[in-house]
């Protein structure tokens, strides 16, 4: 294993903030921008003021993160931009390079990468998935990410997920070219 793993963490800031915020979308909201936490009265913010946040912080995805995008392909993108910094398009771009064994397609093609996050750090933090849970490729793959993102990024780490859970259909059109030039007749596949 590489030793430019970000560790798991114990307990995230975000809980720490959380107790002190019982409100979690306030909490959220003190979370994206620390400004607001003048504006708290009693653990919650005054109403006109988170909802001026809830309404700054929508994006494309939707999901009310701050700095958050959502490529056409689905991959949730976050970053900080920053001059100097990779951002998670840097490091999308990079993931390319990253060739899943078994198929000879990059993982982002094959629709594995579900999420790239920058952090304030400039950690990069992966949530991806494989075509199966049995898929014994799990060290490989994040040993070539390690060789990838190397001088990129200092540390990363990956976020194994099942959820939801990857099937034919997340292949890029791209990674179906790909494919169909190796052999592989996709429409011969069940559907699920």
């Amino acid at each position: 294993m590489a030793d430019s793993m970000v560790p798991i963490p114990q307990s995230t800031i975000f809980e720490a903030v959380n107790r002190a915020i019982p409100n979690t979308e306030e909490a959220e909201a003190v979370m994206a921008n620390p400004a607001l936490a003048k504006h708290l009265q009693g653990g919650t913010l005054q109403n006109d003021e988170f909802t001026a946040v809830q309404t700054e912080q929508s994006d494309a995805c939707g999901n009310g993160e701050a700095n958050c995008t959502c490529g056409a392909d689905g991959i949730a993108m976050k970053s900080l931009n920053e001059i100097g910094r990779a951002t998670a398009e840097d490091v999308k771009e990079a993931l390319h390079q990253v060739i899943d064994p078994e198929l000879g397609i990059d993982v982002v093609d094959l629709g594995l990468v579900y999420g790239i996050e920058i952090d304030e750090l400039g950690r990069a933090i992966l949530t991806m998935t494989l075509t199966t849970p049995a898929c014994p490729l799990t060290d490989l793959i994040e040993d070539e990410c390690a060789t990838t993102l190397a001088g990129l990024v200092d540390e990363f780490r990956i976020d194994w997920t099942w959820n939801p859970r990857w099937t034919v259909d997340k292949i890029t059109p791209e990674g179906r070219d790909q494919l169909a030039a190796i052999g592989f007749n996709l429409d011969a596949l069940p559907k699920y």
